[in-house]
Order: C-alpha cells, then sequence, then structure tokens
C-alpha cells in the first residue's frame, strides 16, 4: 500500500516506522528540513520538504497513485486542507486526519467532514483517544489496559501479577483444572521486555503483565484469580485541566453523578474555564508537584490519581507523590515511549501511550480482510483484533485442534450471535462468527490471510 504521512513530529514518524516495518510504500511531507532528515536517516521512508497542504507537494509525494494519506500536523487546518486537496486533485480513497480542535468534532458540525464537504473518511482526535483509554482502565480496577471488542461483550484486560497472586509458578493448562468456571484465554506474557505468545506449559511468574481475553462477565473473576480485588474508583484527582482532563472528568461525571472529581490545573485562565465548564468537579489552581496543592486535593483520601498533562516529569512526578501520600491507585500519560516500561517499577499503576492509541486507530483502516477493531499492544509488538469469518477461510469447519495455526497467534474468543464462546480444542469456528485474536506484529499478514476474501468466493 502506498501512504503519504503528512506531519514528521512524534505521532507521525511513529506512524511512518510502523507502516514501514510492514513494508507499505511510505512518504512523508514535513516543512522542517530537520525531522524531514532525521526520517530519512532512521527509516526506510521517502522524505519531501514543504507544506502538506500545497498540491504540487503531494503531486511530488505520489499522491496521483496513494492508496492513503494520513494527515497529523500540528495543525488541524492544514490537516484539513491536505485531505481535501488529495481528495479533489488527486482522487486518494482514503483520507485520515487529526484534527484536536474540540469545536470542529462538536456534534452539530457532524456534516462539516462528509463528502459533499471536506471528504476526510476518519478524524482522529489524539485527546479524546488518550481519554478514553485512560477511563478503559478506571473501568476494570486493577487492570493496567482494557480494551473492548464485539460490542462490549468480550474484553481483552492486561493485569501484572504480583507477589501474592494465587496463581504464580502455575502452568497455564492447570488453571482450568485449578478454576473449572474461569472461562478465559491467557493470550500473552510480557516478561523482562519480552513478548511470549504462551502454550499450555508456560507458566505464570511474579512480575508478568499478561494479558487475557474473557467475557465481560468473567472479567472480574478473572482478576480476583490473578490476586486483583480492587474496588471501582469514587474520588479521583485529575492532574491536567486541558482537553484530556475536561474529557475523563465530564465522561465520568456523565456516567455516575455521584462520583467525586478535584482536578488541579497550573494555568489559572484555565482553571477558570474548566471550572464553568465542569460545575460539579472541584478545580484547584496550583502546580500539582506542590505538597500543598496535593494535601488541598486530599489526594491521601483519592484511590485514583490520573495524571495527563503536556509534560511527562510532572504526570511521573505527581502520581508518584500521589501514591506516596496514600492514593490507592496511578494513571499516567507518558508521551516518551522510553518511559513507559519503568512507570511499573516506580509504582505507577497504568500508563497511556498516545502514539499507541493513535497508530491503532489508523491500523484499523489498513488491515485487510473483514478486521472490523483492533488495538495495537506491548509497545506496538502486538495487536489483538476482531475480525469476521467467512466460509472461505481456512479457519472455519475444522475443530481447532486440527487447525495449525502459525506461530505467535492465539485465538482469545468466538462470538456467535450473543453467545460467547471460550474456544477450546474442539471449537468448530462457523461463517460469520466473529473471532478476537491476538498476534505478534510480525504475523499480521498471516491474520489478514485468514480473514481475507478469496476467489473461490465468488
Amino acid at each position: 500500500m502506498k501512504v503519504i504521512v503528512c506531519g514528521a513530529g512524534q505521532v507521525g514518524f511513529n506512524i511512518a516506522n510502523h507502516l514501514a516495518s510492514e513494508q507499505h510504500d511510505v512518504t512523508v511531507i514535513d516543512r522542517s528540513p530537520e525531522l524531514i532528515a532525521k526520517v530519512q536517516s532512521s527509516l526506510d521512508v521517502q522524505g519531501v520538504v514543504g507544506y502538506a497542504s500545497h498540491p504540487d507537494l503531494l503531486e511530488r509525494a505520489g499522491a496521483r497513485d496513494a492508496d492513503m494519506i494520513i494527515a497529523v500536523t500540528l495543525f488541524d487546518e492544514v490537516n484539513m486542507v491536505a485531505c481535501q486537496v488529495a481528495h479533489s486533485l488527486f482522487d486518494v480513497p482514503t483520507k485520515i486526519a487529526r484534527v484536536r480542535a474540540q469545536n470542529y468534532l462538536d456534534s452539530m458540525w457532524q456534516d462539516l467532514f462528509s463528502r459533499d464537504h471536506m471528504p476526510i473518511d476518519v478524524i482522529i482526535s489524539p485527546e479524546i483517544e488518550v481519554a478514553r483509554a485512560a477511563i478503559r482502565r478506571l473501568e476494570v480496577p486493577g487492570a493496567f489496559d482494557m480494551v473492548p471488542f464485539c460490542d462490549g461483550l468480550v474484553r481483552a484486560v492486561g493485569v501484572r501479577l504480583e507477589e501474592d497472586c494465587p496463581v504464580v509458578d502455575t502452568p497455564l493448562r492447570q488453571l482450568t483444572e485449578l478454576f473449572p468456571d474461569l472461562n478465559i484465554i491467557v493470550t500473552s506474557i510480557l516478561r523482562d521486555g519480552k513478548l511470549i505468545i504462551p502454550s499450555s506449559n508456560d507458566q505464570l511468574l511474579v512480575g508478568d503483565n499478561i494479558y487475557f481475553v474473557s467475557e465481560e462477565k468473567q472479567v472480574a473473576r478473572a482478576l480476583s484469580v490473578f490476586g486483583h480485588d480492587e474496588e471501582a474508583a469514587r474520588r479521583i484527582v485529575i492532574v491536567g485541566g486541558g482537553n484530556v482532563g475536561a474529557f475523563i472528568a465530564n465522561k465520568l461525571i456523565q456516567k455516575d453523578s455521584k462520583i467525586q472529581i478535584k482536578i488541579i490545573e497550573m494555568n489559572a485562565a484555565r482553571a477558570r474555564a474548566i471550572a464553568k465548564e465542569i460545575p460539579k468537579a472541584v478545580v484547584l489552581h496550583g502546580d500539582a508537584l506542590d505538597v500543598d496543592i496535593q494535601k488541598e486535593a486530599n489526594v491521601k483520601a483519592a484511590e485514583t490519581i490520573i495524571a495527563v498533562t503536556n509534560d511527562d516529569k510532572v504526570n511521573i512526578l505527581s502520581s508518584l507523590l500521589a501514591k506516596q501520600a496514600g492514593s490507592k491507585r496511578a494513571i499516567t500519560l507518558i508521551n516518551n515511549q522510553n518511559f513507559g516500561p519503568l512507570t511499573y517499577s516506580v509504582g505507577i499503576d497504568a500508563f497511556v501511550d498516545p502514539r499507541q492509541t493513535t497508530v491503532s486507530s489508523i491500523l484499523q483502516h489498513m488491515r485487510r480482510g473483514r478486521i472490523r477493531s483492533l488495538q495495537n499492544l506491548a509497545g506496538g509488538t502486538a495487536e489483538v483484533l476482531e475480525a469476521v469469518a467467512l466460509e472461505t477461510s481456512p479457519l472455519v469447519g475444522k475443530p481447532l485442534r486440527e487447525i495449525r495455526l502459525p506461530e505467535g497467534i492465539i485465538i482469545g474468543s468466538v462470538v456467535r450471535g450473543d453467545e460467547v464462546i471460550v474456544p477450546r480444542g474442539g471449537t468448530v469456528i462457523k461463517p460469520d462468527d466473529v473471532v478476537v485474536v491476538f498476534t505478534r506484529l510480525e504475523m499480521i499478514k498471516k491474520v489478514e490471510e485468514l480473514f481475507s476474501v478469496r476467489l473461490e468466493y465468488f
């Protein structure tokens, strides 16, 4: 696939890196010669210096035969115009734009991005994606990650195994024997920075971060088995009153009017604005690294602190101060991917990587086959996705024990109508079943083949 990426900042670089690693033909446009030089020296991509919305630049980048344009510059208007030019002059089939200003995204203006006006196929709002990711982690106390699939019937849950976990040193094959009512599939183990797609003989060790796939109503039981019985947070402190913090606060209050939200915001004008915007939240103007401000916010009584400023160091340190004061849990926004793996060792319970959430949104529209949704996981080394099984799929019509799935691919769940089926050796997948699959990133083409329409289908 030929893809043009507009913007070589952190998001654009990460997207280009991901696509180039999958052997897509990628060209990056940015007005900064330094950023383009960095992209070309680091990645197997082409680079063009200039304004991404200019027709001549898009033509030089190969827009006439491009399959997709992904506009993620710092400026919403440049992103929107780049997509408009790509559509009107070059007929690029798929147009994706990052739009950060919430005014554009208000539901009353939803026709703006229709084909008759400004034809953008997919709008990505990193702030909203990050906020939703943080809220998902709140929904499952004790988990460091949670992704819903199949209209919420199935969840992929990430959990860390501590010393008090009842099943450490237990081979996976014994989980069913010990807990016959535990209908889950452990799909991966993250151990010492390495991703393991486990077999039945693999053991669970202290310090492992694991992902399991489960029916929604089984999640609480599974978390208990893995040593996590935390209660849902009702008292929450949010550090950062920007778009992310405001979105989180609004959504939580809409969901539960009795929840107690306190927001710490450094900028006085923004603090006043958010106090008017969210009257049910308590807004404190001050530095989240100031112990007195944290005392005023009563972080010691908070079940969770959510740190979502633009500064990783503020997020990390304010989270650690709150945990030290007595807050039970910390969810932290981390932009620098090198910081992510370190967070668990210093006491942060869960982190959100905005680039990973953005890449997931984009990849969903690039995957071939009947793939309906996906999430990039484990620092970009794995994906979990849901896909529809077709009549011609090699997965259909045989017991799973007779199907030799390539190493690195594991089926986590099968959904047939409203029924969630835990895949076992005798499970037979039928046409139109929705299958939740966990895979190493390098095996994604094999997964696409499993769910693609074959010629004999027609």
